[in-house]
């Protein structure tokens, strides 16, 4: 065999700025297909005559094939790499919400959405693999920071987009935008970002290296602690997401534009997140930065929980928790995610696919959970807000605790 073949390739230059941008648009594909669809799922629910867990379930097929296909990408991309797997996946994901946007019934909407998850795990299990491709833990963690106030506009403008498109053209204009934003992705990607692995990894697809690597990675403490860090504080916005435009809209009569601005003010909380975050870290590190973050954690799932338990009739009861429970999310995501990678240079990829299938399963449960319990009464949405709330305060403040600090000079 040729010497040269066994050395590694040079990875082609990548700066913090185009790093941040890369990873601002694959992630931002998450909340483009969720939060610009909030505003329209009533209008979809009453166009398509669907009941209540049908429609929840436009949400949780996306979610749940997001979780399961990104076991199958992240062990991909360490075997060819990053870019192939990339140009697939945004391909797939403009064919799959044009699909969705042309669907007859819901059914047919609910597969194409699954097919839109599908596509939408290769983006975000890449983006994080990248991260790992690139930088060591703590400085990847800035640079995910950076990257997700990017991924905070995205976010403060997908709902507010989705609430004009859907009040001036219907459901499924809104589709047709999200649509737009993968072909823009796919279009940045060809023309700007390079390969990022160093050295694939040939044996990454077979199953008996992947079943032992997910064995070791899902019982390293570091893993663990991170990703359930990252599942359980999304297990709070996702309740957020897929219940909160039937509170706002047909508990307290929003129309489509109002309530897409209400989201945006909890986006613009995330984003005041991310940009502290990156503050936080360079002072405290990681562990300290999460565990402080979980005070306005808790404090916005108990908010929540106590204007529905006392009954207060108030938009503003809701929305003001909501900001402190985003302003949370935007520093645990960054740290979380760099820090479920962190321990796999080798195997970033399967490290993110467990870390996302962990999150995801955890989301499409609770789009179930709220396909059966979400009406009239509040409480049952805000309780579960206020669940997910408890449940990362307590791994912040127990597991990752626990963690050896990573040094943040």
């Amino acid at each position: 065999m040729n010497a040269a073949a066994s050395v590694p390739a040079a990875r082609a230059p990548v700066s913090h700025a185009l790093a941040a941008v890369a990873l601002a648009l694959l992630l931002g594909l998450q909340p483009v297909s969720t939060d610009v669809m909030l505003p329209a799922l009533p209008l979809l629910a009453r166009e398509l005559a669907a009941p209540m867990s049908a429609v929840q379930l436009t949400m949780a097929a996306l979610i749940l094939a997001f979780g399961i296909a990104q076991l199958v990408w992240g062990p991909v991309a360490d075997r060819v790499g990053r870019r192939p797997v990339l140009l697939a996946g945004l391909a797939l994901y403009t064919a799959a919400s044009a699909g969705a946007a042309l669907a007859a019934d819901v059914g047919t909407l609910v597969a194409w959405r699954a097919l839109q998850g599908v596509a939408l795990a290769a983006a975000v299990v890449v983006a994080r693999a990248m991260l790992r491709d690139l930088y060591e833990p703590h400085e990847g963690a800035r640079v995910m920071a950076l990257a997700l106030s990017g991924l905070g506009l995205i976010a403060i403008a997908s709902p507010t987009l989705g609430g004009w498109v859907a009040g001036a053209a219907g459901w499924r204009a809104t589709l047709a935008v999200v649509g737009l934003a993968g072909a823009a992705t796919l279009a940045f990607v060809v023309l700007r970002l390079p390969e990022t692995i160093v050295q694939k990894n040939p044996q990454a697809t077979a199953p008996g290296p992947l079943l032992a690597a997910w064995a070791g990675i899902a019982r390293h403490r570091v893993f663990v602690a991170w990703a359930l860090l990252t599942s359980c504080t999304y297990g709070g916005l996702f309740t957020i997401l897929a219940g909160s435009s039937f509170v706002y809209m047909d508990r307290f009569g929003l129309g489509a534009g109002h309530y897409g601005l209400a989201m945006a003010t909890g986006s613009l909380a995330y984003l005041g997140g991310t940009v502290v975050c990156r503050r936080w870290i360079l002072r405290h590190g990681l562990s300290r930065s999460v565990r402080r973050a979980a005070l306005f954690t808790l404090a916005g799932g108990l908010g929540t929980a106590a204007a529905a338990l006392a009954g207060v009739e108030s938009v503003w009861a809701y929305l003001l928790p909501q900001w402190l429970f985003c302003f949370g999310h935007g520093i645990h995501q960054p740290c979380g995610q760099a820090g479920a990678v962190g321990p796999f240079p080798r195997s970033a990829g399967a490290a993110s696919a467990l870390a996302g299938f962990v999150l995801a399963f955890t989301a499409f449960c609770i789009g179930q959970w709220l396909g059966v319990v979400l009406g009239a009464d509040v409480r049952p949405y805000a309780l579960t807000v206020a669940f997910w709330a408890a449940a990362t305060t307590l791994v912040a403040w127990t597991l990752v605790r626990r963690l050896p600090e990573v040094p943040h000079r």
